[in-house]
């Protein structure tokens, strides 16, 4: 038994993180005053995906990269009986740690200091830590504005945003420890993996509500120096991160995002930083989290909210009126501009908002592949929901299965079935080839379709960088077709419209981020220029405007409008015209520099496909409806060898969007 703010003491016994002795299903009574509680907790099985590492260093610096072969591991989700909405994230890899909540309070259980199978349960307000706000202040973002403006086609955005949210999106992510938390944690190296698991374990249990799963692919531990400058400047430390993430980490370990969990005690009341809309780039998908409470739950909940800045929310600002769940003396919602007591543990209506926009714009595109669990960290089992080695489905325990393709008891196909799972199987059978699964969901992405080999949908392809965007006058950047126009409707509102032709030389972006003059040919990669629209800018009380009256060569004048938005420094400052905006034909800003596309290799990719087809973000060739991959250059039923063929067999009236090219004369050789 475990006794709120008192001694007890437990017949569990915790066998280590690296013991196959923890149990799928786990029960155990708390008393709480006069109540009984009886926790019920399943591992969570999915949480470390199966290219799992664990990384450290020798004294000389190199680096030692671990797989885990272990059957089952030490995290667990679950729920208090009886108790409608409660909820449990916890460990036993050591000892039984972890969070309860219930009946809208959170308490934090954890072992007794010296003693044995003696644990104490403490409301989350008792927690030792250090308290501030993320490193933005004041925020109102762009995509607030934009939730008040139609989308170019209410029709397809509908479909598209049932789709998108509909489907589960899965972040592999890696969490870096640095040197000065190695030693706040008493240099235990195992210590520190078994927290940044921890941490991510508890992260998982935020975000599934979203429709969103933590998959951790990699924990790495700085235990002999720091691989980057990490520094009581949170501003600096973040962009040291993210170019050791770019130049370092992506090379040798495939993720979407990685975040930085630092024992540095960041300079201000800032205990964290990202960039926003930053999901799956190379450059900016990540974070930094002060470690700044002596339970993994404070880094969790703050690496959770940086996390929701990659995403695309932005904080729950009075001005914005957000709908939370929960009181704000309960904790509030995650995405609040600062972080206290007790700690917030769900999404805003905001937050859900800004996601829903960001993922219609493109925003993390890297998010819709299914992380391989066949040798799943978490441990075989029939009857987890995932399909592993040796199992043709697996639909749930026998008692919630509804899958009528699936034997719940032994995981196999029931007779007849040829599939129980994917979006390419219906009616437990495969779709045909050339049927489509995943609709294009903006002008930079590729539509994908069924192969008629896989109940799965191909992984989600999109135009390469550098491409033109499909429709709209602008280049495709990171998956996302980025405009002046798109920019000034987010600063002003509807109305809006860019100067004329000319005016830049007056100061469209005169300056850049720093003080020096920027030459004229960069001119638009600075301060974005507006005409119309609103009287002040909509994106919030801490905008400025910057007007300015333009002479005209012809004669007469133009005002233009600029503005200088504060949201800290962990966000750009949306009155910066975004990287990958075009800036003249064939060019677009990278750097604050207008640069010429070819620096992506987009032109040498598209040789390659004989004018039939696209380029897309894998370098493959995406053909025409009646051309074969993998270079158009012979008959086929279209497509890449990444997104599957885009028409079936004796189907002549489909094109890849945007081509308008001409089916060749003949018959189309049917693939072998």
């Amino acid at each position: 038994q475990v006794h709120s703010q008192g001694r007890a003491r437990s017949s569990l016994r915790f066998p280590g993180q690296n013991s196959i002795n923890h149990p799928e299903v786990l029960n155990f009574r708390i008393q709480l005053e006069s109540k009984e509680l009886i926790i019920h907790l399943e591992r969570n099985e999915g949480l470390i995906a199966s290219s799992f590492t664990e990384t450290h260093y020798l004294q000389d610096g190199t680096d030692i990269s671990l797989s885990r072969n272990h059957t089952g591991h030490c995290y667990y989700h679950g729920h208090v009986q009886g108790y409608s909405g409660s909820t449990a994230s916890l460990s036993t890899c050591s000892s039984l740690r972890g969070l309860i909540t219930f009946e809208n309070n959170t308490f934090i259980l954890e072992p007794m200091t010296n003693e044995t199978n003696a644990y104490k349960l403490f409301p989350v307000e008792n927690l030792k830590g250090t308290w501030g706000p993320c490193g933005s202040h004041h925020s109102t973002s762009a995509l607030a504005a934009e939730n008040r403006l139609p989308p170019p086609s209410q029709t397809w955005a509908r479909r598209h945003k049932r789709e998108t949210l509909k489907m589960t999106k899965y972040v592999e992510l890696v969490i870096v420890a640095d040197n000065r938390e190695f030693q706040r944690q008493g240099k235990d190296l195992e210590k520190v993996k078994q927290r940044l698991i921890e941490i991510a374990n508890h992260v998982d249990k935020f975000y599934r509500p979203l429709n969103i799963r933590i998959v951790l692919v990699g924990v790495e531990v700085w235990n002999d120096i720091d691989k980057c400058s990490i520094s009581q400047d949170p501003f600096t430390s973040l962009h040291e991160f993210l170019d050791w993430r770019k130049m370092k980490l992506l090379p040798r370990k495939s993720h979407d995002n990685a975040q930085l969990i630092s024992g540095v005690y960041f300079q201000g009341t800032t205990i964290g930083m990202a960039p926003i809309m930053s999901m799956c780039t190379a450059e900016q998908s990540g974070g930094i989290v002060m470690d700044h409470s002596d339970s993994p739950l404070g880094a969790a909940v703050t690496l959770a909210h940086e996390l929701g800045h990659n995403f695309g929310m932005n904080h729950d600002t009075l001005e914005r009126g957000c709908g939370c769940s929960v009181a704000a003396d309960k904790g509030g919602c995650i995405m609040n501009p600062s972080t206290g007591f007790p700690f917030p543990m769900v999404f805003s209506s905001c937050s859900k908002k800004d996601l829903e926009i960001s993922l219609e714009k493109g925003v993390g595109m890297c998010l819709f592949n299914l992380p391989e669990v066949k040798q799943s960290f978490g441990g075989q089992k029939c009857g987890n929901g995932y399909v592993e080695q040796g199992e043709e489905c697996d639909c749930g325990e026998p008692e919630e299965c509804l899958n009528l393709c699936c034997n719940a008891t032994t995981c196999t196909l029931k007779p007849d079935a040829v599939c129980a799972h994917g979006l390419c199987c219906e009616d437990c059978q495969l779709k045909p080839a050339g049927t489509a699964c995943r609709d294009s969901s903006n002008s930079c992405d590729l539509p994908e379709f069924c192969t008629g080999a896989s109940p799965h949908c191909p992984a989600n392809v999109y135009l390469h960088d550098g491409h033109a965007c499909q429709g709209v006058d602008g280049y495709c950047y990171n998956g996302i077709c980025q405009t002046h126009e798109q920019q000034c409707v987010t600063l002003w509102g509807p109305g809006r419209w860019l100067p004329p032709v000319g005016a830049e030389q007056w100061g469209w972006g005169a300056r850049s981020v720093s003080t020096s003059i920027t030459p004229a040919v960069d001119a638009k990669c600075g301060k974005i220029q507006c005409q119309g629209g609103a009287s002040r800018p909509v994106i919030g009380t801490n905008a400025v405007s910057i007007e300015t009256n333009i002479p005209l060569q012809e004669g007469g004048r133009i005002l233009c409008r600029g503005t200088h938005v504060y949201l800290g420094d962990d966000l750009p400052d949306p009155g910066l015209v975004l990287a990958g905006t075009k800036c003249a034909d064939g060019k677009v800003c990278l750097n604050r520099r207008c640069q010429n596309t070819s620096v992506f290799g987009v032109h040498e990719c598209v040789m390659q496909c004989h004018q039939r087809g696209v380029c897309n973000n894998r370098k493959n060739c995406h053909c025409e409806a009646h051309w074969a991959p993998p270079f158009c250059d012979k008959f086929g039923f279209g497509g890449s060898t990444d997104s599957g063929p885009i028409r079936r067999a004796g189907e002549w009236g489909q094109h890849v969007p945007g081509s308008g090219g001409n089916p060749p004369v003949g018959n189309p050789v049917h693939p072998h």
